[in-house]
């Protein structure tokens, strides 16, 4: 069986972990290396990782500062080596991922849709021209740009076998929990299957801003900030609620507060 040099992107620790642990069971499938961002997976995939060049790449969509389109636009299509999309997008958008025959897989995935799409990798790759696939690649990505720049203004909530969707600006404040992230809104709070990172990814950066490893306020909500000890500082909510802001995101709080 053709040996397969696959590379793991997405900028969650646990996500990649998880992919790893599917590459391994599949019978030629080699994992060369893996990036946290944007910036190294177009380093991997330019100049290979340890000397090896990519064949496939398991590509994180929403990740901060620069998204899996950014990489496949800065790399470009003819160097891009075959591509499976990771993506928490909607069904709606992931209608143009049918259209362009691009695979990708939505999270959370299970065992057998993996399976599924590294099948459908191995025909890719076993294809005598992959000239179509690149140019069906080129053509999602300029579809769905737009998308990935334009966040969501509404985040679907699970609760008691329901489904009901939050508007992103009512939101107060994120904090994370665990495998969790709690989304604060007014006197109520709801439970995501999302880490911070990945929350961060899909929330209008102009809305929403870090002020912790492990929390994140709507701006908009922001009262004031009040120096605390050792010059630390509070961040006052519009309803009272105090959070310490974190010294390395200070910056970049008192630069949006003017």
């Amino acid at each position: 069986m053709t040996r397969i040099r696959t590379l793991i992107v997405d900028d969650e620790p646990l996500a990649r972990e998880r992919v790893r642990s599917l590459v391994q069971d599949q019978p030629g499938l080699e994992v060369i290396g893996e990036a946290s961002d944007g910036d190294q997976a177009i380093q991997a995939i330019l100049h290979g990782v340890d000397g090896q060049q990519a064949d496939l790449v398991f590509l994180d969509v929403q990740m901060p500062r620069r998204t899996g389109f950014e990489v496949i636009q800065a790399v470009g299509p003819d160097r891009m080596p075959a591509v499976v999309f990771c993506t928490a997008y909607d069904q709606y958008a992931l209608k143009a991922f049918d259209v362009h025959a691009v695979d990708y897989l939505l999270k959370p995935f299970d065992r057998d849709r993996f399976e599924g799409a590294v099948d459908r990798a191995r025909k890719h790759l076993d294809a005598a021209d992959g000239g179509a696939l690149k140019t069906q690649l080129m053509q999602l990505v300029r579809d769905l740009q737009p998308a990935a720049v334009a966040k969501p203004d509404r985040l679907v909530v699970k609760s008691g076998g329901r489904l009901f969707f939050l508007r992103t600006d009512e939101i107060d404040w994120i904090e994370a929990a665990g495998n969790y992230v709690r989304v604060h809104v007014g006197k109520e709070a709801h439970l995501l299957r999302e880490t911070m990172n990945s929350i961060e990814g899909r929330l209008d950066q102009k809305m929403f801003l870090r002020i912790h490893r492990s929390r994140m306020v709507n701006m908009e909500r922001v009262k004031e900030l009040h120096p605390w000890f050792n010059g630390d500082y509070a961040v006052i909510l519009r309803d009272g609620t105090k959070l310490m802001l974190s010294r390395g995101y200070r910056d970049k709080l008192q630069e949006r507060l003017g």
